[in-house]
């Protein structure tokens, strides 16, 4: 089983970096290849460009009472969530 992991693609867990701004203001973030791919799929379902999508998670993270400390990571969870309750997440739209 575990060859099922580690012969996958290196080009699936190979990091990118991309540039976004979020409400007028330049970050990175560094995400694997995998989760910008998820990314892209969630961002599209719900009309979005995948910069619009990050931007909405952050701004609804900064705005709770979640003290967001880790953009890449809050969008590698968000990705877990979006694979394992994709009709939850586009029920939400």
């Amino acid at each position: 089983m575990c060859e099922i992991f580690s012969k996958q693609p290196v080009d699936n867990y190979q990091y990118i970096s991309r540039a976004i701004r979020i409400d007028g203001h330049a970050t990175s973030v560094k995400l694997e290849t995998s989760f910008w791919q998820i990314l892209e799929e969630i961002a599209t379902s719900q009309g979005m460009t995948v910069p619009q999508f990050i931007s909405k998670i952050y701004k609804e993270s900064t705005g709770s009472k979640s003290n967001l400390t880790n953009l890449a990571s809050i969008l590698r969870c968000s990705c877990l969530i979006y694979l394992r309750q994709p009709a939850a997440v586009l029920a939400q739209t």
